[in-house]
Order: structure tokens, then C-alpha cells, then sequence
């Protein structure tokens, strides 16, 4: 009969080693936890899907609320270990493999409901993966994300602000974006090194202002925010001259960070609109 000692070391799998090149930081507080469980309001009959369960610090939780998840990670070595985290609790689907490839859409198709998204996002590919799921906005109902908070900042940031850029611009387009609570470093194993936050964002069912063509509002965001210590007259004289800026109602000399959104919305249908006609 083997010792206690012995009995453990065949039991108990070894402690997984957080992965730099995954941007793994895994959600240990328990406070932070259930606050997150608060906001997001898991119940049965939600087609709830996290994004980045790790070691399920906040899958286990939203398992037992709602009895259904849908959890996509990348580490195909933590998902063995969800599975048996997940064994008595409920019904765990974990799909691994790449959140900035997945198709939101089709497996909102298959579920016949829309998708309500939670997860503790890596820093280091957030802004794109919150532009991918922008893509999938239509079978979303809404998303609870923690973040490092400079993004969360951004994404809330008001025109004249520092923190106001691209993805300020671009996210009012596609959801309303709620700043919910700030988390320290020392809520995560191993601790980042800057503080975190929960924002929530919800699809616009119908977009809150006119772009045009979301192609073209995209090129004039970036294209202004890219040199933003520049006038417009200069950050976009290779899409637009002064009559046309003044022609959306802003002022060329304006710099990036001071245009609202329904401003870029202007100047993205003249740009559509100058493209139209000089192709004929």
C-alpha cells in the first residue's frame, strides 16, 4: 500500500508553468472572481463561451451558474486539465486552439443563440482579438473582458484626452463600451506588471453613426491617429485637401485626438464619396 506521500505523487498532475509566449497570467483572487461572475449574470439557457480559461479560476465558477460553457484555449496542455476540473460541475466544451481565429459566428449558428463572451484576454494580442470578435458583433450579445487597464483607458477615452486613439475611435462604432472595476497585479499568478480592469461592451444593434464604407472609415482613423501630433491638413493630405475636411464639418487644422467619432464618420463619406467619383 503506497504512502500518502506516494499516493499524492501518482495523483496529483505537477503545477502548470504560466507560458510567456501565451501572455499567461492566471486570475488567482477570489474577491476579483466573483465580482467578474456578478457582472456577467450566468444563468441556464445563456450560451455563455470564455475566452482564455487557464486554469479555470473563472470557468469553474460560471460552470456551476449557468451548467453549459463553451471555453476556447490555446494551450493544448491546460485542456485535459479543465476537463477534469470540470467533470462533476457541468457540461465544459473546450475548443482549443486560437481565440483570434475562431468562428464566433458559426458556433453561435450551431448553439441557435447568440453569444454571451467573458474572459481574462492576454495582454498581448487584446486590441486585435477585440477588433476579431468586433467582426462576429451580430450573434453577440455582449462581452465582459478583463484588460490591462491603459487599454480598457483607451477604449473609454473621451476626444481631447490623451488615452484617446484608433481603438477609442473604432469601438464606439461597434459596441458601448462600460468601464466596470480596477484589478491590482497581485489578483494574478504570476503578478503583470501593470493593473488590470473589467470592461463591458455591448453591439450596437444599429451602428450609432454613418461611416460609409467601414474600410475607408478604418483607413482615416489610422491614417489621422498614425500622425497624430500632426494637423489633419497634414496627417491626411494624401486622402484629403482642405476643402473636403471643411466640407465634413472639421477643421484641418484640428490634430487626431481632437475629432469625435461623428467627426471620422464625416470625413470617412467624403473620402467615399471623392473615391466614387474618381473612379467615374
Amino acid at each position: 500500500m503506497p504512502s500518502v506521500s506516494a499516493h499524492r505523487a501518482v495523483t496529483e498532475r505537477p503545477a502548470h508553468r504560466p507560458r510567456k509566449r501565451f501572455g499567461q497570467h492566471f486570475l488567482t483572487d477570489t474577491a476579483t472572481v466573483s465580482r467578474i461572475v456578478r457582472q456577467v449574470h450566468p444563468a441556464g439557457g445563456l450560451a455563455l463561451v470564455e475566452i482564455g480559461p487557464g486554469l479555470g479560476a473563472l470557468t469553474l465558477p460560471l460552470l456551476r451558474a449557468c451548467k453549459t460553457l463553451h471555453a476556447l484555449e490555446l494551450d493544448r496542455d491546460l485542456v485535459p486539465r479543465l476537463a477534469r476540473a470540470a467533470a462533476d460541475i457541468g457540461d465544459l466544451t473546450v475548443h482549443q486552439g486560437d481565440a483570434l481565429a475562431f468562428d464566433f459566428t458559426a458556433l453561435s449558428q450551431s448553439l441557435e443563440t447568440p453569444l454571451r463572451l467573458v474572459g481574462n484576454l492576454p495582454y498581448n494580442i487584446s486590441t486585435p482579438l477585440l477588433f476579431h470578435v468586433c467582426e462576429h458583433k451580430a450573434v453577440v450579445e455582449s462581452m465582459h473582458f478583463m484588460l490591462q487597464k491603459e487599454v480598457v483607458d483607451r477604449m473609454a477615452a473621451a476626444p481631447g484626452s490623451k488615452a484617446y486613439g484608433r481603438l477609442s475611435v473604432m469601438l464606439r462604432y461597434h459596441c458601448g463600451v462600460v468601464p466596470r472595476f480596477d484589478v491590482p497585479p497581485t489578483a494574478f499568478d504570476p503578478p503583470p506588471r501593470v493593473d488590470s480592469a473589467v470592461v463591458s461592451l455591448v453591439p450596437h444593434a444599429t451602428p450609432p453613426f454613418d461611416v460609409g464604407s467601414l474600410d475607408v472609415f478604418h483607413t482615416v482613423v489610422s491614417t489621422a491617429f498614425n500622425a497624430r501630433r500632426k494637423t489633419l491638413r497634414n496627417a491626411l493630405s494624401g486622402l484629403l485637401d482642405d476643402e473636403h475636411i471643411a466640407a465634413a464639418g472639421v477643421d484641418p487644422r484640428s490634430r487626431a485626438e481632437r475629432i469625435t467619432p461623428d467627426g471620422y464618420a464625416a470625413l470617412s463619406r467624403q473620402l467615399g464619396a471623392l473615391q466614387r467619383a474618381q473612379r467615374g
